[in-house]
């Protein structure tokens, strides 16, 4: 189940508005079949997977099928549903990392599936419920899971004072940050940062360019034609489409999306130097203040320290 969630990965988030789902088809140990969902939401992951092993001249009966998202049991005009796939594929087991909150779906899929005789185990799976993040949490919350970045200073600044140099942290660390926009489906800084530093926004590495989220500002005032305004953090709630927003700040944006209670992980890169003066990080994420946080994930990029942190609001 832990390789169908990271194999949905590859799908993100170039499969939105529908969540990218990964899936592995196995028999006596050995893996047949990989599938995740396509750009544009279609083909689903079963769907990929089964055509892939059709291709290779074989089927998936009698095999066992690992989904991180519950098979749909709704019929579009795209295609038809998954948990009829599944059924006409005659497999012995499918294994269900989350259960799909989707009213059309919900239940469906799996009593479809056991009406055919297919043995189903549904599990509650932390990898893949990570993977479905901005979907269950669209879902389940109405709003997108909120990412907040933030880079600052071993003494707790995220910006140096007027006219000084604009970085804080290295190549590395910026390159990753490249790298965590590309898999957003929109990005959002505050109106001050938009009007005094006029930031792109976009993903800048090689191959990866296509992959720039939607630009939204945080202002009451006007934008230019390339960004999306939203008026106040609750409007997050109206953002449909978007399973998932990056926070950049500055720091009354990131206090504002604190305060809110509207910050679902925080990922922050940490520069070895001091700065002594400029603009302070919000009080919320500095290291007293994340003991209810659980540190996800941590590495080194450079001289400079990547750490995430996360909450389980989903």
């Amino acid at each position: 189940m832990a390789s169908a969630a990271r194999l949905s990965q590859r799908g993100v988030p170039l499969s939105r508005p529908n969540p990218s789902v990964g899936c592995v088809i196995i028999r006596d140990g050995r893996v047949l079949s990989r599938g995740w969902t396509q750009e544009g939401g279609r083909p689903h992951a079963e769907a990929n997977a089964l055509a892939a092993l059709k291709l290779a001249g074989a089927t998936a009966s009698g095999a066992s099928i690992y989904v991180s998202l519950e098979p749909c049991a709704h019929v579009s005009a795209r295609g038809p549903s998954c948990a009829d796939l599944l059924v006409d594929a005659a497999p012995a087991r499918v294994i269900i990392g989350q259960r799909d909150p989707d009213p059309r779906t919900s239940g469906a899929g799996i009593e479809r599936l056991e009406k055919a005789g297919i043995h189903v185990t549904v599990l509650d799976d932390a990898a893949s419920k990570n993977s479905l993040a901005g979907y269950l949490t669209q879902a389940r919350k109405g709003r997108p899971f909120i990412t907040l970045k933030l880079a600052m200073s071993q003494d707790g600044f995220i910006a140096r004072a007027p006219g000084e140099e604009q970085w804080i942290t290295g190549d590395k660390a910026r390159a990753h940050v490249h790298s965590r926009r590309a898999k957003q489906d929109a990005i959002l800084v505050g109106g001050g940062t938009w009007r005094a530093d006029n930031p792109r926004l976009d993903v800048r590495l090689p191959g990866l360019e296509d992959r720039s989220p939607e630009r939204y500002i945080l202002t009451r005032g006007q934008t230019r034609p390339e960004a999306r305004s939203l008026g106040q953090t609750a409007d997050v709630h109206e953002m449909t489409g978007v399973n998932t927003l990056y926070v950049e700040g500055g720091a009354s944006t990131a206090a504002a999306f604190l305060e809110a209670g509207l910050i679902d992980r925080i990922e922050l890169y940490i520069a070895p130097i001091m700065i002594g003066s400029g603009t302070r990080a919000p009080a919320a994420i500095l290291p007293d203040a994340l003991k209810d946080w659980t540190m996800v994930e941590t590495c080194q990029l450079g001289s400079d320290r990547f750490a995430a942190y996360q909450r389980d609001t989903i």
